[in-house]
């Protein structure tokens, strides 16, 4: 079955075709000519990637799924949430947005934080939403050089580390993507 990813993210299309084990051709926009930018603005993840999907299931006819994901803080009122990429900006600059990050918790002895993805899938033109998230804390200070956004800041829970310190494999085997791609997966498994 051929399926796909409404992404340009090549690390992001690596990673969830990783997780569905080769059963399934997992191909980027770039795979069908698709270079569109597709507008986020939904005020939900979910809403973000049903709009990604639904744009390349509509243009395409392309059996497809599509994710968002945001780092809910509870100090913040789970703010950045649906709006973490574009935190600092529209320029979407992961440095600044972390830099906006740790500024708006000076002084803040709460850090919890969670990452939450969410992958709308459609097959069929039927709709299907896949969760996951991870639960952790803000450092305070960015540490490591692996991953990217706000991995330098997340320390998950039972870890002394922050994503871009931890080992990839380790990363992405407990991820909040991970979890979204794992649940995406059997459920493709057990439909095909």
């Amino acid at each position: 079955m051929k399926i796909i990813f409404a992404t340009n993210n090549q690390h992001k299309l690596h990673e969830v075709a990783s997780l569905l084990d080769g059963r399934y051709t997992v191909l980027g926009m770039e795979a069908i000519g698709c270079t569109d930018d597709i507008p986020e603005t939904a005020d939900t993840l979910e809403g973000n990637a049903l709009l990604k999907a639904q744009y390349v299931y509509d243009r395409f006819g392309e059996n497809c799924f599509a994710d968002d994901t945001g780092l809910e803080v509870e100090a913040l009122d789970n703010a950045p949430g649906v709006y973490s990429a574009r935190y600092a900006g529209e320029a979407k600059n992961s440095e600044a947005n972390v830099q906006k990050l740790l500024n708006e918790l000076k002084g803040k002895t709460n850090r919890k934080a969670r990452f939450r993805t969410v992958i709308a899938l459609i097959v069929d033109g039927e709709q299907h939403l896949f969760e996951g998230e991870i639960a952790g804390q803000i450092s305070n200070a960015p540490r490591g050089a692996n991953g990217f956004g706000y991995d330098p800041v997340f320390v998950p829970d039972g870890y002394d580390k922050t994503f871009a310190e931890l080992d990839l494999k380790v990363k992405n085997s407990m991820s909040h993507r991970a979890k979204a791609a794992e649940s995406l997966a059997a459920f493709l498994k057990d439909r095909f």
